[in-house]
């Protein structure tokens, strides 16, 4: 007698989310041309150190092209030592309301298990908020949030639960 055994696949999707660190509001820039200020500079070094501990690669980093997150995420893809060819910058995450976050995450092949986004509040808080399952009432600069998603593709986002919370104040 045989008996058959169906294998139940179960994918998770694990998302870490970083808003860029403290900007600096001394250069007489557009927006989006806005740098890091030296407690940004210290708060990226600190945190992406502090990360590196997780031993968590992500499969592909997506970055708002703005100044400030780029320096955010090259500070964490050079402490993590992550190949600058699954790196994008991508205008689409220059987002403050959110909607333009949501989409860029949906768009995410289904291969990407580990998505790792540099982006701007209020889109990360928001995003924190409605699709995470602890109220953070400001994700800061330089906050970094995990949330794990019980799904198999990106398409099917919805609420997943808070794993991982680091923020710079709290390694100080």
């Amino acid at each position: 007698m045989s008996m058959k055994f169906s294998v139940l696949s179960i994918k998770m999707k694990k998302l870490i989310l970083v808003r860029h660190a403290k900007s600096s509001w001394k250069h007489n820039v557009i927006d989006h041309e806005r740098p890091l200020n030296e407690r940004g500079l210290e708060d990226a070094s600190l945190v992406s150190s502090h990360f590196k501990d997780f031993l968590l690669m992500p499969d592909l980093v997506i970055s708002s092209d703005a100044t400030r997150a780029k320096t955010t995420a090259e500070i964490f893809i050079s402490e993590l030592k992550i190949s600058s060819e699954i790196v994008q910058y991508n205008h689409e995450a220059y987002d403050f309301s959110g909607e333009m976050l949501i989409r860029v995450i949906q768009s995410c092949p289904e291969s990407i298990n580990t998505l790792m986004i540099f982006g701007h509040n209020h889109a990360i808080t928001d995003f924190v908020n409605s699709y995470g399952s602890m109220f953070i009432e400001n994700v800061p600069t330089c906050g970094l949030v995990i949330i794990d998603f019980n799904i198999d593709n990106w398409k099917a986002i919805e609420k997943g639960e808070t794993v991982t919370v680091i923020f710079p104040k709290d390694l100080k």
